[in-house]
């Protein structure tokens, strides 16, 4: 597996060692021994949530508060997404900077997001299956959101505006 830390601290993006032959392909889409030899973090993912939506459908930008705060290791089994990565952790260097990348079923790239980010995606194909891993369990009453056109973190979500579908809850987040 190859990481790449992008330019928010402890957010990776993971590409696999893909084996491919007449029958298919394999990889390993997850192990914790090199997760945490090429990191130096140390995650213990105790939940699998799995997502199927439509072109233009925008989930985010979410996050959980206080000991409920997760990190996720998010990618694409289907189709694809412009997924987004937004640091909030107030005593970072990067706060309210953002990542945005195309994840796919092709490209199989996945992304690491740490506890005190928001995480957003959009589906950029007709279909898209999305999986990802957890690190803490859901908590309602401690659920977050950022509203995805917020004009500080100036998110570039590819679509038009008109493209976009957002469910009552996520278009009535607020601003940072």
């Amino acid at each position: 597996m190859k990481f790449t830390e992008t330019e928010l601290k402890d957010c990776y993006i993971i590409e696999p060692n893909v084996f491919e032959d007449d029958r298919g392909y394999f990889f390993e889409s997850f192990s914790q021994r090199i997760f945490e030899d090429q990191t130096g973090l140390k995650v213990n993912f105790v939940q699998d949530n799995q997502s199927r939506s439509s072109y233009g459908v925008l989930r985010g930008l979410h996050f959980q508060k206080g000991e409920y705060a997760q990190a996720k290791l998010v990618r694409v089994l289907e189709g694809e997404v412009l997924d987004v990565a937004v640091d909030i952790r107030p005593e970072s260097g990067t706060y309210l900077q953002h990542v945005a990348i195309k994840l796919s079923a092709e490209n199989k790239r996945q992304l690491f997001v740490p506890r005190g980010f928001a995480h957003g995606m959009v589906v950029l194909s007709e279909k898209v299956e999305f999986f990802y891993k957890c690190d803490n369990y859901y908590n309602k009453a401690s659920e977050g959101g950022i509203i995805y056109n917020d004009p500080k973190l100036n998110i570039d979500w590819i679509l038009k505006e008109k493209e976009l579908v957002l469910s009552d809850k996520d278009n009535k987040l607020t601003t940072i």
